[in-house]
């Protein structure tokens, strides 16, 4: 078994390309599940990654100060993501992404700055995560190690050459591996429009 996600796309519905920090990916989750629960629809939980999305983007000059705190923590909770993987096959992602989800888009976490909402970083958020899920808790080391990175930025290439590089999160290919691949849905308040590859 690898890290990588598998080749083989029998009786997968839906590549579902998330970085745990973005918001829209997280909504976007939330709508997958209800499908999930009402249909027998089966999802491979995928790996893309803002931070190296932007590896070559100047944050101070690009984004408010709190994005590339928000997207390196994303980094590293997707290498914890990629350890489980390796070591038990795609089948937990999901529920690790969803304990990630709920302790960060349901409890009002912020990521940097100063704010009224509580600022947990990745490490609590991940030991909390595994616990949740029943998975050995020395699995957050993961976070610091960045031999997981290769892994990551693979399936991130992956996902961009589904789209096309000017996108962010969520990325969703509908019946692989010929079917058909979205950047999205992603919303804001105002309107419904596509966000820049910096959304989180």
């Amino acid at each position: 078994m690898t890290a990588s996600s598998s080749d083989n796309d029998a009786g997968v519905d839906l590549h579902f390309y998330f970085d745990p920090v973005c918001p829209f990916a997280w909504m976007a989750s939330k709508w997958v599940r209800i499908v999930q629960r009402q249909r027998n629809y089966d999802v491979d939980w995928r790996f893309i990654s803002l931070r190296l999305v932007n590896a070559d983007i100047d944050y101070a000059a690009h984004f408010p100060p709190e994005y590339e705190v928000s997207h390196t923590a994303g980094l590293k909770l997707l290498r914890v993501a990629a350890l489980i993987r390796q070591q038990h096959g795609r089948e937990p992602i999901g529920a690790f992404y969803q304990s990630l989800g709920e302790q960060t888009f349901e409890q009002s976490i912020v990521w940097g700055g100063t704010g009224t909402a509580t600022h947990l970083g990745p490490r609590v958020l991940a030991a909390e995560a595994l616990e949740r899920r029943g998975l050995p808790a020395e699995y957050v080391e993961a976070l610091n190690d960045p031999s997981w990175d290769a892994v990551i930025q693979a399936e991130t290439n992956r996902a961009l050459k589904l789209t096309g590089k000017d996108v962010g999160t969520p990325i969703l290919h509908f019946d692989p591996p010929d079917g058909t691949t979205l950047f999205g849905p992603v919303i804001s308040r105002q309107r419904s429009v596509g966000r820049r590859r910096g959304s989180r």
